[in-house]
């Protein structure tokens, strides 16, 4: 529905270059339509907050995305500004945001019949821990030959994690998952039938063409093991007797908000820990905060590791960015240089 949509906000003066997520969804409601009404039919339209929350480690957009929302409904804003491009994470970057978040409880207590409660916010950290580690050890079994899953179907299986993190449900969610993919990985089934490249994506997924891009590689024996994206929901850092230091600790050391120095570290691990033969860059239009191909990154990996690279032209949600043509002929050319390698 997206590209769709995106137009409505552009009409109100919200350029076509700026994140597609906001303009999307300010598209939606001005339109008054929702794919929720698919599901739910008295859901007609966004429903009015009583408060609008803000986190900027992601992106910047998010706080105007929700600013505006906050003047067309009247309501609240409150939220958290976070530093960028951070090498070390030290004390100085946890204190600066931890006491952030400390500030936000006495803002929600105001707008809430619901009073904080250290206890509760302790149990749903631990769950919110076991949460990550178990979503870690379901994308770790993509280091197995061959994968029993690719990064397509992280981004469907990551949902829980995203929006349930912190519930039991989520927990026995990939608790079941985990025991099939353990099962796949010993009886050697793979995602992908015969399996001869192992790739890994680097940037935001193409949202409106999981199945296109899915269906593409595993046609040409090429299983995308892994990516940056899934791993934003790994939390190792959580801990329940340190709730507020813990969580500051755990969102400041994702790699959207790392120094390219330390995201190169990181790449050159993961190409080692999933046995990479090739690395797909994803340059997303309308969202430079997860595009990492743009200022010589994938040439300098590929002199220090040997392992190539391809860049594709799109985005995470407008579709008019993206030419399905122009991508398949470059992915078929990527596997057809990996295979004279």
């Amino acid at each position: 529905m997206a590209t769709d949509l995106i137009p409505y906000a552009n009409a109100i003066g919200y350029s076509p270059e700026i994140c597609s997520y906001l303009t999307a969804d300010i598209g939606a409601y001005l339109k008054k339509v929702t794919p929720l009404s698919k599901a739910y039919s008295d859901i007609k339209s966004i429903p009015k907050p009583n408060v609008l929350v803000f986190n900027t480690n992601q992106c910047r957009e998010v706080q105007d995305w929700f600013g505006w929302f906050a003047n067309e409904f009247n309501v609240p804003l409150v939220g958290i500004s976070t530093p960028r491009t951070i090498g070390e994470v030290t004390n100085g970057h946890i204190t600066f945001i931890a006491k952030q978040m400390e500030t936000l409880v006495k803002d929600l207590e105001k707008v809430s019949t619901i009073k904080f409660e250290l206890n509760k916010l302790k149990e749903v950290l631990a769950l919110s821990r076991e949460c990550s580690e178990l979503w870690k050890k379901v994308l770790d079994t993509a280091a197995n030959i061959p994968s029993p899953l690719t990064f397509f179907d992280g981004t469907i299986h990551m949902g829980p994690a995203v929006v349930m993190r912190g519930t039991k449900q989520a927990v026995d969610y990939y608790k079941l998952l985990l025991v099939e993919l353990e099962e796949r990985v010993e009886n050697h089934i793979g995602a992908v039938d015969n399996e001869l490249f192992r790739l890994y994506w680097e940037g935001m997924p193409i949202w409106g063409r999981l199945r296109h891009y899915s269906e593409l590689f595993a046609s040409l024996n090429a299983c995308v093991v892994a990516s940056t994206y899934c791993n934003s929901w790994i939390f190792s850092a959580f801990d329940e007797n340190d709730p507020f230091r813990s969580m500051a600790k755990a969102y400041t050391e994702l790699f959207i908000v790392r120094s390219d120095e330390y995201k190169e570290k990181y790449l050159k691990k993961m190409i080692d820990f999933f046995k990479i033969d090739g690395i797909v860059f994803h340059d997303a239009k309308t969202c430079p905060h997860n595009t990492n191909s743009r200022y010589g990154m994938p040439q300098r990996i590929e002199l220090e590791t040997g392992v190539p690279n391809l860049v594709i032209n799109g985005d995470l949600n407008d579709l008019r960015c993206l030419s399905d043509e122009q991508s398949q002929t470059s992915i078929e050319a990527f596997i057809e240089q990996l295979e004279s390698n």
